[in-house]
């Protein structure tokens, strides 16, 4: 799809996030002050939850401006209640212990009748609903079993972003119940040309759960349909003229999200994409009052390039030679906002430069 599509999400579901945070932005040429350290993931500098999830660290006054992100733990998340979902992210003070998923934006809802399940809601007014796993995942498989909306101009998405916009996407634009799209992003870069893709063939996705894989390994990228791969990308296929790879390569939250698309601030391609204007009039929505999706449960299984002992608690970026190719490593500094901030040297003296060793590019650094 259109990279304006991809980001037309933060945009739309930080409204009231963006108008609150106001004051300085930052970006790769203005990175944000010592008085507000933090640049936020909707470009905004400031303090306190500006430094937790999708704080971005090459942006930030420093390198360890951001809280460190919560290392990857394997789990599956099911969803009898939401008691392991915070409500609202600008009070949330970082415990991924306590909590595994955030509300960015909007209104979640639990049908326990049924089991428990996870859903999310759209309204008019609510501009959509987003959720932010708490730990991120620097490699690794996730498994999102879920049911879309079908709606014109609504869409359901289920992706990994890092904090220096690393994305990965499964997006479910429209009424088409047939079909979803895939794609990749690499530190934000738009390519004149991105590589989205279709899978169709996909039985009933507003009725029928099915489950929707992202395997996101250092060599290569597989999407799957109920454990069936539709789609592979290899990270050396994507390595430019320069020897740089533009793969995916820094430790990701997994997103959740209902938005809408089909509204009159939307680009028209967007619009377009979604397949056309929402109707707030349709019998669904007056039904129930909202649109919605739905999610039975999250699988994560952590594959980071080398296995953390007992004592890791954190990623943490680091610099090198190119400004932008950052290091991560382990770390054992506290991911809570109350706690100081991140340790300035790598854990147990080793920075692994974004896998790259197994991949020969280290060369390029």
């Amino acid at each position: 799809m259109n990279r304006f599509l991809v980001l037309a999400l933060p945009l739309i579901v930080s409204l009231s996030s963006v108008t609150a945070q106001g004051g300085t932005t930052c970006n790769a040429t203005t990175p944000c002050p010592d008085s507000a350290p933090c640049c936020s993931s909707f470009g905004f500098c400031g303090t306190g939850s500006f430094c937790l999830g999708g704080c971005n660290p090459l942006y930030s006054h420093a390198l360890d401006s951001c809280k460190p992100n919560p290392v990857c733990q394997s789990a599956t998340h099911t969803f009898a209640d939401n008691s392991r979902i915070f409500s609202n992210s600008t009070n949330f003070d970082g415990n991924a212990t306590e909590y595994d998923w955030v509300v960015d934006q909007g209104n979640i809802m639990n049908t326990n009748s049924s089991g428990g399940e996870l859903v999310m809601i759209l309204t008019e007014s609510n501009g959509g609903t987003r959720l932010s796993s708490t730990r991120y995942v620097h490699y690794g498989t996730i498994t999102t079993t879920l049911k879309t909306g079908r709606w014109n101009g609504v869409v359901t998405a289920f992706i990994t972003m890092s904090n220096i916009k690393d994305e990965i996407d499964w997006e479910f634009p429209g009424a088409n119940t047939t079909q979803g799209q895939t794609n990749m992003f690499w530190q934000g870069v738009v390519p004149q040309k991105t590589i989205g893709d279709t899978t169709d063939g996909i039985s009933d996705t507003f009725s029928n759960y099915h489950d929707y894989t992202i395997d996101w390994q250092p060599d290569q990228l597989n999407f799957l349909v109920d454990n069936k791969t539709v789609r592979t990308i290899k990270q050396s296929d994507m390595v430019d003229s320069n020897g740089v790879s533009h793969f995916p390569n820094t430790p990701s939250s997994i997103q959740l999200s209902l938005w809408p698309a089909g509204i009159n601030t939307s680009a028209p391609g967007t619009v377009q994409w979604a397949g056309g204007m929402i109707n707030w009039d349709d019998p669904d929505y007056k039904a129930a009052g909202h649109f919605y999706a739905t999610i039975k449960k999250v699988d994560i299984k952590c594959a980071d390039p080398q296995s953390p002992n007992s004592s890791v608690t954190s990623y943490v970026y680091g610099s090198n030679s190119s400004t932008m190719t950052p290091s991560v490593a382990f770390s054992n500094a506290s991911v809570l906002l109350n706690a100081g901030h991140s340790l300035s040297v790598p854990f147990h003296g080793t920075w692994w430069i974004l896998g790259a060793a197994g991949l020969g590019l280290l060369s390029l650094l």
